[in-house]
Formats: C-alpha cells, structure tokens, sequence
C-alpha cells in the first residue's frame, strides 16, 4: 500500500491542511459529504483522500454550489471514477480473453496441420465420360441430335 492512502490526521490538521475550521468539517461529516475514519477511541482520522474531498468541496462552494448540489456533484464524481475503474478491469478481462482465444487458434492450426493429408486428384467417375467429336458420340457413333 502506498504511504499516501495509510496516513492520517486528526481533525485539527486535516481543517489545517483543508484550509477550513474544525467545526466545518464536523458539519460536513454530518450532511454526509466526507466519511472519515475512527480510531478505536473514536477519535476522527482523516486521510489524504479526505482532505482532498474536502478541497473539492471549497472548490465547488466557492463556484456557487450549495451543500446539496456538492454532495450531487460528488456522487457523480464518485460514481463516474468507479466506472472507469470497471472500464478498465473490464478492458483487461477482454485483453485476457482475447490473448487465450488466439492461442487457441493456433494450437487448433498447429493441430490441423497434422490432420490434414494432401490428395491428389484422381478420375473416380464410375462411368466413362462421353466425349463428343464431330456431332457423333464416340462411343455409339450416333448423332447428338
């Protein structure tokens, strides 16, 4: 796990870091818009993750959004980089299945290969092709007509 998503902060450095006062961030724990963690005292623990949610918050606040249209805005957020994230699993998953399906073709091709005996071509007709020369069959010496 990278250093940056294991480090946290009690609220007083994460309102210092955010750039807002304690009580904010109290408040915008209780609308629903930062989830921070608990210790096993219950003390708030935030990450660098929240602390940058809470900076997309004063962004968007300061472009005239109110709390409801943030937490939107967030949920959308949120909801757009889980479906990228999916994207892209999904996208390896093809990658794999498709990587598999050539080998397969091939190895069926390799196998086919081995299969296959070249023959040549042989007159097989039961019954003797009738040439026609001059209007009369050969054969019989009548007229084709």
């Amino acid at each position: 796990m990278s250093r940056r998503t294991t480090r946290t902060f009690m609220i007083s450095i994460a309102a210092e870091l955010s750039g807002m006062h304690p009580q904010t961030l109290r408040m915008y724990e209780r609308r629903g818009l930062i989830q921070p963690q608990r210790s096993a005292r219950n003390t708030r623990l935030y990450s660098d993750e929240d602390v940058d949610r809470l900076k997309r918050i004063q962004e968007l606040s300061a472009e005239g959004l109110n709390l409801a249209g943030i937490a939107r805005v967030l949920g959308l957020e949120d909801r757009a980089r889980r479906a990228e994230a999916r994207a892209r699993e999904l996208e390896g998953e093809l990658a794999g299945a498709r990587e598999a399906h050539r080998e397969e073709i091939a190895q069926l091709r390799r196998s086919m290969r081995a299969e296959i005996v070249p023959v040549a071509v042989v007159e097989t007709a039961l019954i003797p092709r009738q040439q026609v020369t001059g209007g009369r069959h050969e054969r019989t010496g009548r007229n084709g007509s």
